[in-house]
């Protein structure tokens, strides 16, 4: 039994290793280049001291904040410091950067959540239907639809949304978050009626490009899979309609939907920056634009590196989730095992 486990889970557990160290420098390349790129970006002394300042004051304030430095010193201290969850202070707010971030992280990644789930659940039916019954009045619709949602900026999407649901209608809140409950360090608005309702214009606008390409997808995938031999030997079978499409059609469309949804979902979090900004969420992508506006490096760098290691960790899960969906891949890994 052990050895059976050892060729079940080594070339696994190689894998797993293999790609974390192909992470690394992709990782390093990305805080480099974003130190880099920053680093000459405004000028953070002046924006901390404000206008009225003794040079006496603006050589103590480059001294503490290490700016005196080479610049590869810098960049060594702040990869030093982020190996330990640490990314040095704001220079515009003068707060921790990972405090700034730990208060904004619950806000994005449930604004995320709730776009991916308003993707999956309406953007797989849709696609479903539409591949089944392409030449219906209703698929037609879903595709116009679709067109309308590829086509929009995202930023235009979220105006429309309040023009009409908090404008027009009244019915739903254009900015902030709405109420929140504390649970430890996590804030979260999904256990009050204002947190609930601040939600949903945010996700749909967020969420909406991502439904079309979901559809999309699935759709193009069920019209390949349907003309494939072994659907049309199912049918000869005489297995009934729902066997074939959801048991043998839908299961293999969802390799090329887990690579789309897992791309996405990093794509959701690290580009939110538009809707939130639309909307004034109180999270990451609005901290990295009011960043970006008064030069805070050290906020736009660990905002960079903490998107760049999201991408690598999606990555990661995508290509584990492949070895669980398609038998093919477990073959090949235990033949080459053994």
């Amino acid at each position: 039994m052990p050895a059976a486990l050892d060729l079940e889970f080594s070339p696994l557990f190689a894998f797993i290793i293999s790609r974390i160290l192909q992470a690394l420098p992709v990782m390093l390349t990305v805080a480099l280049i974003s130190f880099a790129m920053f680093a000459y970006v405004g000028d953070p002394v002046a924006i901390m001291l404000g206008q009225d300042f003794t040079e006496a004051q603006r050589q103590a304030l480059v001294q503490d904040l290490g700016l005196d430095q080479p610049f590869w010193v810098q960049f060594g201290t702040f990869i030093g410091n982020a190996i330990q969850g640490e990314f040095g202070l704001s220079y515009r707010l003068s707060r921790p950067v990972s405090d700034l971030i730990a208060e904004r992280a619950p806000a994005t990644l449930e604004l995320a959540f709730c776009a991916a789930a308003v993707a999956l659940l309406i953007g797989v039916p849709m696609g479903v239907y539409t591949g089944l019954y392409r030449h219906s009045w209703l698929s037609r619709f879903f595709l116009t639809f679709s067109l309308i949602g590829v086509s929009l900026p995202v930023f235009l999407i979220g105006i429309l949304l309040i023009l009409v649901f908090a404008v027009w209608l009244g019915v739903l809140p254009s900015f902030g978050r709405g109420d929140t409950v504390k649970l430890g360090w996590w804030s979260t608005g999904f256990l009050t009626w204002t947190g609930i309702k601040a939600l949903v214009l945010p996700s749909i606008t967020l969420g909406l490009f991502q439904l079309t390409l979901i559809m999309r997808l699935v759709r193009a995938e069920m019209l390949e899979v349907l003309r494939t031999d072994y659907i049309k030997f199912a049918r000869a079978r005489g297995l009934p309609n729902r066997a074939v499409h959801f048991g043998h059609a839908l299961k293999n469309t969802l390799v090329p939907v887990i690579t789309i949804v897992g791309l996405q979902l990093g794509a959701i979090i690290a580009f939110a920056i538009v809707t939130e900004t639309v909307f004034q969420w109180p999270g990451m992508g609005l901290l990295f634009i009011q960043s970006v506006n008064q030069a805070d490096i050290p906020v736009m760098a660990a905002y960079l590196l903490l998107i760049s290691a999201l991408f690598v960790t999606i990555n990661l899960i995508v290509d584990l989730l492949y070895y669980a969906v398609d038998p093919r891949l477990r073959l090949g890994r235990g033949q080459g095992a053994h």
